[in-house]
């Protein structure tokens, strides 16, 4: 007699497999802020991690100037003279940003996986988190 052979066996196989390596991914975390840039350090998990293991976005880093074009709202004076109609100031210079981290801040970490695609070697940190309920 013929040895029959499930199909679904392989497929079953795979998802076990596939899902058995994504559950070993890391996945974003929360970190809080012990030092603020340029000497960062973020705590995660009991550990302190220091600027070698960290990729910052660059709004975060202070000093970190950015290119602003535009133009005012439109705004008028008083007295009904010409010289005070609405009018607006145009934009065009460079805007030094001064918000950084705090001590105590909570960032959002994403791990960046090494060649074996599991191990975290770094982390990107971006943002400041907050929770609206207030904890």
């Amino acid at each position: 007699m013929a040895k029959t052979v499930d199909p679904y066996k392989g497929i079953i196989m795979n998802i076990r497999r596939m899902s058995q390596r994504t559950a070993l991914q890391p996945s974003a975390a929360i970190g809080k802020i012990i030092s603020p840039p340029p000497e960062i350090i973020v705590e995660h998990n009991g550990m302190k991690l220091t600027k070698e293991f960290l990729w910052i976005d660059e709004y975060w880093i202070p000093g970190h100037t950015r290119h602003m074009v535009g133009a005012t709202s439109d705004r008028g004076g008083g007295g009904g003279y010409a010289e005070y109609a609405s009018h607006n100031h145009p934009i065009d210079n460079d805007e030094a940003l001064t918000d950084t981290w705090k001590v105590g801040d909570r960032v959002i970490l994403i791990p960046i996986l090494g060649d074996d695609n599991t191990t975290t070697v770094q982390f990107i940190v971006a943002g400041k988190l907050k929770r609206l309920d207030g904890n």
